[in-house]
């Protein structure tokens, strides 16, 4: 198959810097795909603004890649078949979460890309004993296939520790254009942030936010990292976030108003408060006082109770709520209304559900 390279439209949003949330799995009672409420979320993402869906990737659940599951070409499908019903609009950045060893993943991002999808967020977590030069080899050949996304994931959830120098070499592959940063680590994405410094391709490769516990924070933050080249100046344009499976309208809004403040020497106080209320939300809806056990869930829950979602299922019957997880919802709730966007959903759930 020819190298896939990504449209000159789709590759200036993803370098400006959207909101792509990770996309969750809607599922009957019976565990089975619900694909009517699974094309309403994908319509609800665009319409709230965001600038692409990422699906097949941790919130949607890994298990769909499993062969018996049999749900990941049909997801797929069902987001890239929403996507083009926005024909005469702007283009949503459609990312594949790719995973398994290199013959899995090179054949998952053949379907991505037969289905239209611009990147493939590629998940090393499923190799955990290979080494960096095992590492490398497996991502240029899936780089070969499509251009890549690159996926610092954090341990908690499956995801293994990677070196400055996996990075800078991640950052030489020629059809790398971007990386999510989410080992919920500041030593970890600082790693990250330098390689791509290094790499002399600031330019080239969108630096995404996957912290869910510091979104704000990262979103607002400047790197600036000497090289040979001199000092280079970093900074996370987006993010590509469970977090922003919920809520997507209102943190549109807030990617906005950075973009505003980007750089700038003084920062709105109200965004340094609101960087508190978004990590204090995400504690509750992510589960971290469980591990996280319940992240899936807790994001399930928001859209069960919004209407998006019937309830709250998992593939595994095992995953739920944690033990007090809804009443932690229940007081984020109340303390930040202004974090919700229901009254959008609302009034407009029925349209998508159609």
């Amino acid at each position: 198959m020819q190298q896939q390279h990504l449209p000159r439209p789709v590759r200036e949003a993803l370098r400006r810097g959207v909101v792509i949330p990770a996309h969750p799995l809607a599922l009957t009672e019976e565990r089975r795909l619900d694909e009517r409420r699974q094309r309403a979320l994908t319509r609800y993402y665009l319409a709230a603004g965001a600038g692409g869906v990422a699906v097949g990737v941790h919130t949607t659940q890994f298990g769909i890649h499993d062969p018996k599951v049999g749900l990941y070409a049909p997801v797929l499908a069902l987001a890239a078949e929403v996507a083009r019903e926005r024909a005469g609009r702007e283009t949503p950045i459609l990312v594949a979460g790719l995973t398994g060893p290199t013959t899995q993943a090179v054949r998952e991002a053949q379907l991505a890309v037969e289905q239209g999808y611009h990147v493939g967020l590629l998940s090393l977590g499923s190799l955990p004993n290979a080494d960096d030069d095992a590492l490398i080899v497996h991502c240029t050949e899936v780089a070969q296939v499509i251009p890549l996304f690159g996926f610092y994931l954090q341990t908690a959830v499956g995801g293994r520790r990677l070196a400055r120098s996996f990075w800078q070499r991640f950052a030489a592959i020629e059809n790398v254009v971007a990386i999510k940063v989410a080992p919920f680590n500041r030593y970890q994405a600082l790693d990250v942030a330098r390689a791509i410094a290094e790499s002399g391709r600031s330019d080239d490769i969108a630096l995404y936010t996957g912290n869910d516990d510091h979104i704000v924070e990262d979103l607002l933050e400047t790197y600036r990292l000497p090289s040979e080249a001199g000092t280079v100046t970093v900074r996370f344009v987006g993010g590509l976030l469970g977090h922003w499976a919920v809520w997507t309208k209102g943190a549109v809004e807030l990617l906005d108003q950075i973009h505003r403040v980007a750089g700038e020497e003084w920062v709105p106080r109200e965004l340094n408060a609101r960087a508190v209320e978004v990590t204090d939300a995400n504690a509750a809806l992510f589960d971290a006082a469980n591990g996280f056990a319940g992240c899936i869930a807790g994001l399930h829950e928001v859209l069960r109770r919004q209407g998006l979602f019937a309830g709250r299922w998992c593939l595994d019957p095992n995953e739920d709520l944690s033990p007090g997880q809804a009443e932690e919802i229940d007081r984020v709730y109340r303390a930040y209304p202004h974090l919700t966007d229901d009254a959008f959903v609302a009034e407009n759930r029925d349209a998508w559900l159609k």
